[in-house]
């Protein structure tokens, strides 16, 4: 009886061939038609010269499928297949052969691979491996940092290269609606953020449903929990409160969890799904940096309001993560400084501190203390010779110190 269980189980799960061949053959279809939209500012970065496999990891809905469709139009011959769609559910590892024989007496015999939202198939590292070993081209796009980077790091050790994509620039925003550099624009990116299809059809419902989708596909479901709730009111309270400290025990009693470490495992969870970010207190001390109180921010302010009612009230709260997402697309070692002053972000680049940035909506008589001093502070305390300070709209400079709009330093910064 047992073993008649087993089968009947294992026919209702499994993938015909007939299945995947039908889901190729619409996929390959649509990609005809499919608008290949702007070219993403990550493109000419990405090298597909070395035989790697290219990974591109990001949000949900951010523009992944677009990049690997451009990326796609700059190689010849290629097979192709997005994941994430309901009827390869059940996709197994096991059925990565039938997918070849598809792909084969579809198209021939191709040496590039596309492969959309990969981390659904559970071991797809295995597979890629064995089409790097014959020297077959890879490029995948996945939606989770800590699932693609464990598999990577134990399957593919030297043989990848990563790249992250977020939702769109304030410049890349520009070109898709066809507008120039001004403060009228960029009020515009600060209330819209950056999300390809929220800046089309301004439809703030696909934000919202967005939130939910990644808290139970990418959270939820992957992980195997049960508090939808509680994890969705955490991503928001850390996405309204923006750039300001919090601490691992303070939030397990705020929102009643027993385990200070399950409150650290939502938050890594939230941070691999690419809704937050979280960056430590500079300290030459890396025992004290883990010991410190964090600062989070959210994947893109459009995102963030959209979710939360509070998150538009404090202008500079808004600037500080538009500035810190843009740090974020050039850096991994960033940090806010605070001892007797405080700066919002000092960078560290191949073991040196290079540079320091505060962020206030507007330097005035009440602030200009506080926000030039804790920019100082740290300038001296880290020995860095690159100071900013980015508002909504003044432009100045004094001694090393350079007093910018962030929608211009957004453009020439990099």
């Amino acid at each position: 009886m047992k073993t008649f269980i087993n089968y009947a189980y294992l026919m209702v799960t499994m993938i015909l061939k007939e299945t995947i061949k039908i889901v190729v053959r619409s996929q390959k279809a649509e990609l005809t038609s499919w608008n290949q939209g702007i070219k993403r500012e990550l493109l000419p970065e990405i090298d597909l010269a070395p035989p790697h496999a290219v990974i591109i990891s990001g949000i949900r809905r951010c523009g992944k499928s677009t990049l690997l469709r451009q990326l796609m139009g700059k190689i010849e011959g290629y097979y192709y297949l997005n994941f994430d769609d309901p009827r390869l559910f059940n996709f197994e590892l096991s059925d990565f052969e039938k997918l070849e024989e598809v792909f084969q007496e579809e198209f021939g015999k191709e040496k590039n691979y596309c492969f959309d939202e990969i981390q659904t198939v559970a071991n797809w590292e295995l597979f890629v491996r064995k089409l790097l070993d014959q020297k077959k081209r890879c490029i995948i796009t996945g939606s989770n940092a800590s699932l693609l980077s464990r598999e990577l790091g134990t399957k593919l050790t030297g043989r990848h290269l990563t790249y992250e994509l977020f939702p769109f620039s304030y410049g890349e925003m520009l070109k898709l609606t066809s507008s120039k550099p001004s403060p009228h624009t960029f009020e515009k990116y600060i209330q819209s953020g950056g999300f390809p299809e929220y800046l089309q059809n301004n439809k703030i419902t696909m934000l919202q449903e967005l939130l939910n989708d990644i808290i139970a596909r990418d959270i939820i479901v992957r992980h195997g929990l049960k508090e939808a709730k509680t994890i969705k009111e955490l991503a928001i309270y850390l996405l309204t409160n923006a750039g300001k400290e919090f601490s691992y025990n303070k939030l397990a009693k705020y929102f009643n969890v027993g385990s200070v470490n399950t409150i650290i495992s939502y938050i890594s969870y939230l941070e691999d799904s690419y809704l937050i970010f979280t960056i430590p207190r500079f300290d030459y001390s890396l025992g004290k940096q883990l010991i410190s109180p964090k600062k989070a921010y959210g994947i893109d302010v459009g995102f963030a309001r959209a979710n939360s009612a509070s998150f538009s009230s404090d202008t500079g709260r808004i600037l500080e993560n538009i500035a810190f997402l843009h740090l974020r697309r050039k850096h991994k070692n960033i940090f806010y400084y605070k001892e007797e002053k405080e700066c919002d972000f000092v960078i560290k680049e191949k073991g040196k501190m290079t540079y320091a940035i505060q962020v206030c909506t507007q330097l005035n008589e009440e602030n200009k203390e506080r926000e030039i001093e804790g920019l100082k502070e740290a300038m001296t305390k880290l020995k860095i010779t690159t100071g900013v300070i980015l508002t909504l709209d003044q432009e100045e400079s004094f001694e090393n110190i350079t007093i910018i709009p962030l929608w211009k330093w957004l453009l020439n910064y990099s």
